[in-house]
């Protein structure tokens, strides 16, 4: 089985459901494939680091590492896996040197995929002054790869380094990198990340204070679906018009649904705003 049909069993979005999946693979397995079975391996631990069950992944990664050859793709997507799991449990130091190593096999070996793979996970893990530089990389190894799936890494390397300057306050250059993030999702058809595109772009918009023209999107996204990270938005919207009322019914929605979702669960004081908003 290919590494590219590997990954086409993946839903991020239900890490459970895509464990199960590459299970039924993994039963077809023959003993002799050893290098499908433990690329499922590593998938398979990703969905325990998805879902927080770091020791599970890390214990699956562990009989990888002892069956696998150095320098191959099971290497490659091995050095990726501990490292997201070291990354996800609050762990990034750790998980850089993997990443790198990651890198610089894939590179080697010609795996563009897994190679801007690898620099787009340093652009998430490295220290704030790095990210820049690892986001520019990534994006440079994407664009000028003849890998169809690794030029696809562009729309999602465009939103990062959105994140990137929104952190650091250059919300113009956020906002570009939104919009490029958004044309490249639209090229290759993935309309619910121009979801996410725009959803960012609404709430740079909000942060210069251009609040009519942020709002005016997400009421765009709510015609479609309104989520509750949509809702949220446009709650903080509203309530920077001084339309507090209007708000509530959108805080108690964002309110309702972000606070089941693990990852925003832990942050507490974003929790309780909305929680406050709501009532």
């Amino acid at each position: 089985m290919e590494a590219y049909e590997i990954d086409k069993l993946w839903d991020y979005d239900d890490p459970a459901q895509s464990e199960d999946r590459f299970q039924e693979e993994l039963e077809k397995v023959s003993e002799e494939d050893q290098t499908t079975r433990l690329q499922l391996l590593t998938q398979i631990a990703r969905t325990y680091g998805l879902r927080r069950r770091f020791e599970d992944a890390h214990r699956l990664l562990d009989e990888v590492e002892s069956q696998m050859e150095s320098s191959s793709l099971v290497e490659v997507r091995y050095l990726l896996e501990r490292g997201r799991t070291l990354n996800s449990d609050k762990q990034p130091e750790k998980s850089l040197p993997l990443f790198e190593r990651a890198a610089d096999i894939a590179r080697r070996i010609g795996a563009d995929f897994y190679y801007v793979d690898a620099l787009h996970m340093l652009g998430i893990a490295a220290s704030e002054a790095d990210r820049l530089g690892w986001h520019e990389t990534a994006i440079k190894a994407a664009q000028e790869s003849k890998d169809e799936r690794a030029r696809g890494w562009l729309g999602s390397l465009s939103n990062n380094l959105g994140w990137t300057y929104f952190d650091q306050e250059d919300y113009e250059q956020a906002l570009a990198m939104f919009l490029q993030a958004e044309e490249s999702w639209k090229t290759q058809g993935k309309n619910d990340l121009v979801h996410i595109a725009r959803w960012s772009q609404a709430k740079t918009l909000r942060v210069i204070g251009r609040i009519e023209d942020g709002l005016a999107l997400l009421r765009a996204l709510e015609a479609e679906e309104l989520t509750g990270f949509t809702a949220e938005e446009i709650g903080e919207c509203l309530l920077a018009l001084d339309r507090a009322d209007e708000a509530k019914p959108y805080f108690q929605i964002a309110h309702h649904e972000l606070s089941q979702i693990d990852w925003v669960a832990e942050d507490t004081d974003r929790i309780e705003r909305l929680k406050q908003y709501s009532e």
